[in-house]
């Protein structure tokens, strides 16, 4: 059901542009924009949790040796301070089934966008986009018999890490260790996800992660934000 919603605004967007990777992009742009109230909450949420963080110190050292109260009490701070824990994550819920679901669109254009229309299915994935041959097959090269990622999975790897990095600047001091042992990991994860999926799908990745790097450039700070 996502895979044909989703096909089918790619559809859309591609009778307009008459280009299969651009019409990627616009839909990559289109769905962060829609993402937008979404983001600004994140940053509002995430700048309030760091200003807590003192009195989250404070609690954990008290209750230490009793769970139970001290998860009442933080869930006390929290509402105190309008906080939702999950907030933070919600964007990032809300793209998955995104990013499912364009993967199944993408994987199978003649079905989920262009709607049995191999021929046109053929036109538009076949046509070249910069180095890319089609946006079907995964961007990859051969080193003897080996399959190694090519350079828009490596793109995607770069950009997921500074993504990550950029989102995380503020308060890299005060990160969990187990924060920034994903913020290496992920990045390595797409790199070897990226021999297999579409490369329609890592253009995708690739723009997400370029709009949310601009995103924390350019938008105000939950400082900034207005209070509730």
């Amino acid at each position: 059901m996502i895979a044909k919603t989703l096909g089918s605004l790619l559809y859309f967007i591609y009778n307009i542009v008459n280009n299969y990777a651009i019409a990627i992009v616009v839909f990559t742009i289109i769905v962060k924009v829609l993402l937008l109230p979404l983001t600004l909450n994140q940053i509002k949420q995430t700048k309030d949790m760091q200003k807590i963080q003192p009195e989250l110190k404070k609690l954990q050292d008290k209750y230490k040796n009793d769970k139970e109260t001290l998860n009442i009490k933080m869930m006390e701070l929290y509402k105190e301070h309008k906080i939702n824990p999950l907030g933070g994550c919600l964007p990032l819920l809300i793209q998955m089934p995104i990013l499912f679901g364009l993967f199944g669109a993408l994987r199978n254009p003649v079905e989920y966008v262009f709607k049995g229309d191999a021929a046109l299915a053929s036109v538009a994935t076949d046509a070249p986009f910069l180095w890319l041959q089609n946006l079907v097959n995964p961007d990859v090269f051969m080193i003897g018999s080996v399959t190694v990622p090519g350079i828009l999975p490596i793109i995607a790897a770069a950009t997921t890490y500074f993504s990550m990095n950029t989102m995380n600047t503020a308060n890299q001091a005060e990160q969990p260790q187990a924060m920034k042992t994903m913020n290496l990991i992920l990045p390595l994860m797409i790199l070897w996800w990226g021999k297999s999926f579409p490369a329609g799908l890592t253009l995708y990745w690739v723009i997400s992660n370029l709009f949310q790097m601009a995103q924390q450039l350019l938008l105000p700070k939950g400082d900034m934000l207005k209070e509730e």
